[in-house]
């Protein structure tokens, strides 16, 4: 249900509408008139306009004290903005358009007849806007998406065909001035689309798309035809670091959830797709069933089994410690038999410096401190973390894991779900899954209980056990297959994880802690001669002690 627009926003908005409507009417006689009518009226109009956006801006501000922290009543307040946001950016390109039709040397020239058409379509969208949020009324806003993609498309075809007649050299001037002319206009489309993103994000009550809009009603079909209800909710889950928005599938007035709408760019789906498929066929029942799987243009959308249960991480935080530990056997059972029955006798190097490498630029960008440089203290040179990278990626050349598993590949304790009813574990988030060294698994796994914030005491005590528990775990294993390099890998793979999560903290403290641990354990490895490697142990609790 949308939050129902109050009157001064009502007043305010139909106002702007309105002038923004005019400022369109006006460019359209400046260019009937080759020009020659005058435009200072519409300079006039910018600073009232400017002020109706920011009256509405005001009073979202005024509504948005009042509401407290209902989430629903935050994206009315955000859409009512970036609407008034766009109308006032569609005003600023008709004054653009105005300039560049002044600069035309020849007003008489065929482009008045397509600019009209085209500001016909803009003018169409503007009107529609008063009644998609007045009574919120969605069907209306998609048709306003409708109008920018055949507006979007009239445009592109003009630019194509002035582009091309640009290379016979002649009118070059006033081809160059309806090509910015053109410009402006497809931007206003620009507009209107993302105006009709939040008028639909506002009688909607979350954030969302015309695409996703798309997606997910054809998703609900498909629930609706296996027996949902018609009456549907979605609530946000998550939103990724990758850009997926994730929610949840409820019937109206009950809370369990029955499915899981995740959107996002196709490439990244499309592999969670096949990875899923690869997971029933390797491992039947570990990852959730596909439901259903949209695609257009460069988006994409899914819609997942929901999985009874609790992530481990909500688990390591509030969980009781009967619970945890549960939890824990049953993760590490798992985990045994995936890899004994994907066990693969092809050795592989994860490189997990080469992959450290790939991410530095990314953490420096955060923490630009740690980009240091070597230096000498009392004689002795102390490298930099650069120079440290380079010389353990060429050891770690001749550490390649004697064989492969599959593994989930994004390891992090929110990927992971453990349903207690069941005793049973899935796996979530899959789209990075394959043959690869374990120990990538299990050093992300680690360092993703290390980085949760806003720890206790208590609640870093039970990361350390967990830890040490699931290094024991993985250690017994490495023996009993005869992996004599686990503990070099398992140090150089901590000192990747540690490292790159950096970029996801601004936690000055926490972010040093990890980077400095990071650089402890390349040092270590580093300095091991030949003949001590094979007696080198990880430092677990050292390192994730506090």
């Amino acid at each position: 249900m949308s939050t129902p627009l109050q009157k001064n926003q009502r007043s305010n908005l139909r106002f702007l509408i309105v002038e923004v409507g005019t400022q369109i009417s006006n460019l359209q006689d400046y260019i009937a008139s080759s020009g020659t009518s005058s435009i200072a009226g519409s300079f006039d109009r910018i600073g009232y306009i400017h002020n109706l956006k920011i009256r509405l801006h005001n009073d979202s501000y005024q509504q948005r004290l009042k509401s407290g922290d209902n989430e629903s009543d935050s994206v009315a307040f955000r859409s009512i903005n970036n609407i008034a946001n766009n109308l006032e950016r569609i005003a600023e390109l008709c004054l653009d358009c105005t300039h560049h039709v002044t600069d035309s040397h020849n007003k008489n020239y065929e482009f008045s007849d397509e600019y009209g058409q085209l500001l016909d379509r803009v003018a169409l969208g503007i009107s529609l806007i008063a009644r998609a949020n007045q009574d919120s009324d969605t069907q209306q806003a998609l048709k306003i998406a409708e109008i920018q993609q055949k507006l979007s498309d009239h445009c592109e075809q003009l630019i194509n065909k002035y582009s091309k007649a640009l290379k016979i050299k002649k009118h070059t001037d006033d081809l160059i001035a309806a090509l910015f002319v053109l410009k402006s206009i497809k931007s206003m489309g620009d507009s209107l689309l993302k105006i009709c993103d939040a008028t639909l994000s506002r009688n909607l009550g979350q954030t969302i798309s015309v695409d996703r809009y798309y997606s997910l009603s054809r998703c609900v079909d498909h629930l609706q035809q296996n027996g949902a209800s018609k009456n549907l909710v979605l609530d946000t889950v998550a939103e990724t670091r990758s850009g997926s928005a994730i929610s949840g599938v409820s019937e109206a007035n009950k809370e369990d959830i029955i499915a899981i709408f995740k959107e996002g760019k196709k490439q990244k789906l499309k592999e969670e797709c096949q990875s899923v498929e690869r997971w029933h066929k390797i491992y039947p029942g570990i990852a959730p069933r596909i439901l259903s799987y949209q695609k257009k243009g460069q988006s994409a959308a899914l819609l997942i089994e929901h999985l009874a249960g609790n992530t481990f991480e909500n688990i390591l935080l509030q969980g009781s410690d009967k619970l945890q530990k549960k939890s824990l056997k049953q993760l590490s059972l798992t985990l045994s038999d995936i890899w004994k029955k994907t066990k693969n006798k092809k050795a592989i190097n994860a490189q997990y410096m080469r992959q450290l490498q790939k991410r530095m630029p990314d953490v420096y960008a955060i923490h630009p401190s740690f980009q240091e440089q070597s230096s000498h203290i009392a004689g002795i040179n102390i490298p930099s973390f650069s120079e440290l990278l380079q010389q353990a990626h060429k050891l770690e050349k001749t550490l390649a894991a004697p064989f492969s598993v599959y593994i989930h590949g994004d390891f992090n304790t929110d990927n992971i779900i453990y349903d207690p009813q069941q005793d049973k574990i899935n796996f979530i988030d899959l789209h990075r899954s394959g043959f690869m060294d374990y120990v990538q698994d299990i050093s992300v796994f680690m360092v993703s209980n290390y980085r949760l914030k806003s720890l206790n005491q208590t609640h870093r005590q039970r990361v350390l056990q967990v830890n040490l528990a699931i290094y024991q775990f993985a250690a017994e294993f490495a023996q009993q297959h005869k992996d004599d390099t686990f503990e070099l890998r398992l140090a150089l793979g901590l000192a990747r994880s540690l490292a790159s999560s950096t970029r996801f903290t601004l936690d000055k403290t926490l972010a040093k802690a990890m980077f400095y641990r990071s650089r402890l354990l390349i040092e270590q490895v580093l300095n091991l001669s030949t003949k001590h490697r094979a007696d080198y142990h990880a430092p677990i609790k050292e390192i994730f002690v506090g």
